[in-house]
């Protein structure tokens, strides 16, 4: 489902929309649309990284700790060696 709504933009800023909409081979309001679209997942996910720093979350030490882990695991049942493919 799609809307129509009418959007005020500078020339500039409309002439770089359609060159890489052409570009894209998409027509302009599906360039903005995907534009507009990429820009509000941004948003989000920032949004949600800063959440996850502000809860003290530290991913990058959870993600280490569980690859540590894994190894440990591999360690204990294939001897220490990689595992058979």
């Amino acid at each position: 489902m799609t809307a129509k709504v009418t959007l005020s933009f500078s020339e500039e800023t409309i002439e770089e929309a359609r060159r890489f909409a052409k570009r894209d081979g998409m027509s302009l309001s599906a360039w903005i649309n995907q534009a507009a679209r990429e820009k509000a997942l941004r948003e989000v996910f920032t949004a949600h990284a800063a959440a996850v720093r502000r809860a003290g979350f530290d991913l990058e030490a959870t993600a280490l700790a569980d690859e540590r882990e894994g190894e440990m695991v591999d360690d204990a049942m294939f001897g220490g060696g990689a595992r058979a493919a």
